[in-house]
């Protein structure tokens, strides 16, 4: 009490632990079935409000599910109110529609060919209840938009069939006479209506004659690419981004970042440019670059080295020097051969708010505060346990493998996959020691160990190497599980504004929520 008349709340622990449940799946393999290389998803995305996810596989399809446990089932999520999952229900998605995006294509010129795979998957703005998204693979985006469209019928034809040749009636035939009138004016007896020698009209006019009418029943989703946005990147794209601006979107490859403006498809902007006059200069390569969520004029890229530049757009045309630098010193004597390998950033994601940056790298995530540019605020370890196993690692090449991260919509949480399709759900909040394992499949916490990974937020414990039961058993994860390399869980999504999380594991896509 202070004074006697104000309450001082006591200072909230950090939220607790959460426990997530099996949602659905779809495209669920049964035991022993082969998986087919077209049909394993590389892209998931939800939209603004949460009521449509996206996914684009390597067959270069794009599949829309859309929500329906909201009130009216289909309305927005935003301003519709929600169901209690405490009474076991949760949030459910269905099938919506698909369509073909990106077929297979050769390059003539480098005599290079170049694959369907969908790489990335942003939604724009809805508009006039159609929903707009970019896609993209290697080399080419395209703008869609998916609108419901009415399937018109016509549904009474002018002739009723049962009466149309009893006397009285309007007739066609191709008999010829010229006694008879026509109702068209002029024209040959076998092309037009006729009418009867012995016609007359019936009180109150003819009930066969009807006007056709066109009526439309049932809709059908139209997929209908509105613009190609080509021929801007030599080498292979690996982000796309839209702006908060409702109008630009940026695209990145490894050396460059184009801005585009979403009306204009056949020029766009070189904003960042780290080609060197020599490749043989070449140090490092733009790996991933997302727009500031509020800020227009703000974007975010990393490197293969491990650093995160921010961009301010309205200091020159051409953003060669970076507003700020984000990169976490070296530990001394801890380089080694893979040293630089594990550093690469596979991705970044903003915030809601766009006051933190999370990054992925092959072992951690990290978490940055853009007004803190001395080093990350937390690290959390994904899979320390695969340290002594780099060397193998790097020999089948998994070492190269590109994990996505995400937030939750309140920032609390972030989650990353791992192999064995496994991933991991941390807590981010002051005080919060949850690290959550967990399985892409019916009972997601089967294989779960607690295993306690705070997060080390000084910049010297993030490098020191943790080693937990199973660390050193060959083939054995931390919680004493066999991993497994050729599984790996790349691609996850969380819901904007809901504990809820959508993960491919190959062809399947299973939803979990909290």
């Amino acid at each position: 009490m202070n004074g006697g008349d104000e309450v001082v709340a006591a200072p909230a622990g950090p939220p607790h632990p959460l426990e997530w449940k099996f949602s659905q799946v779809f495209g669920e393999r049964t035991a022993g079935e082969e998986v087919q290389e077209v049909d394993i998803i590389s892209a998931i995305e939800f939209d603004k409000s949460g009521d449509h996810l996206a996914t684009g596989d390597r067959g270069g399809r794009v599949v829309l599910f859309e929500r329906t446990d909201t009130k009216d089932h289909g309305g927005s999520s935003r301003d519709l109110e929600r169901v209690d999952y405490s009474i076991g229900r949760h949030p459910e998605f269905r099938y919506k529609t698909e369509f073909q995006s990106h077929e297979p294509e050769f390059d003539y010129l480098k005599s290079l060919e170049i694959e369907e795979k969908i790489n990335k998957i942003r939604w724009c703005q809805i508009a006039n209840g159609a929903l707009f998204l970019l896609s993209t693979n290697d080399k080419t985006i395209k703008f869609w938009k998916v609108q419901e469209k009415k399937v018109k019928k016509i549904s009474e034809m002018n002739v009723d069939p049962s009466k149309s040749m009893g006397n009285g009636s309007i007739a066609s035939s191709s008999n010829s006479s010229s006694s008879r009138p026509y109702l068209a004016n002029g024209g040959s007896p076998d092309r037009y209506n006729y009418i009867s020698n012995d016609f007359s009209f019936p009180p109150g006019g003819i009930p066969s004659l009807r006007l056709p009418m066109v009526s439309s029943h049932e809709t059908s989703l139209v997929a209908r690419c509105r613009r190609v946005y080509a021929h801007a990147h030599d080498y292979h794209i690996n982000s796309i981004s839209n702006n908060s601006d409702g109008e630009t979107f940026i695209s990145a490859d490894d050396l460059r970042i184009n801005l585009w403006n979403l009306e204009i498809s056949n020029q766009s902007f070189n904003i960042v440019d780290v080609k060197p006059a020599n490749m043989e200069d070449l140090t490092e390569v733009i790996t991933s670059a997302e727009f500031h969520p509020t800020h227009c004029n703000t974007l975010a890229y990393s490197s293969s080295k491990g650093s995160i530049r921010l961009v301010d757009l309205r200091q020159s045309a051409l953003c060669d020097s970076h507003a700020k630098l984000f990169e976490e010193q070296e530990a001394p004597g801890s380089r080694s051969f893979f040293t630089e390998i594990i550093a690469s950033i596979s991705d970044i994601k903003f915030g809601k708010d766009g006051r933190y940056i999370l990054s992925r790298d092959y072992m951690t995530l990290k978490l940055w505060d853009i007004n803190m540019d001395s080093g990350p605020v937390a690290t959390f370890q994904v899979h320390e346990y695969l340290r002594p196993k780099l060397c193998d690692l790097y020999e089948n090449d998994s070492i190269f493998d590109k994990f996505e991260c995400c937030l939750s919509g309140d920032g609390l949480r972030l989650a990353t996959g791992s192999y064995s399709n496994l991933f991991r759900v941390f807590g981010c909040a002051p005080g919060s020691a949850e690290a959550t394992t967990l399985e892409a499949s019916k009972n997601p916490m089967r294989r779960l160990v607690p295993t306690p990974s705070r997060p080390s937020r000084s910049l010297g414990n993030s490098i020191t190497r943790v080693v937990r039961r199973g660390a050193e058993t060959p083939g054995v994860d931390a919680n004493g599980n066999s991993f497994d390399f050729t599984t790996k869980l790349l691609h996850l999504a969380w819901h904007p504004s809901e504990n809820s999380i959508a993960c491919a594991a190959a062809n399947s896509l299973y939803m979990y929520y909290a």
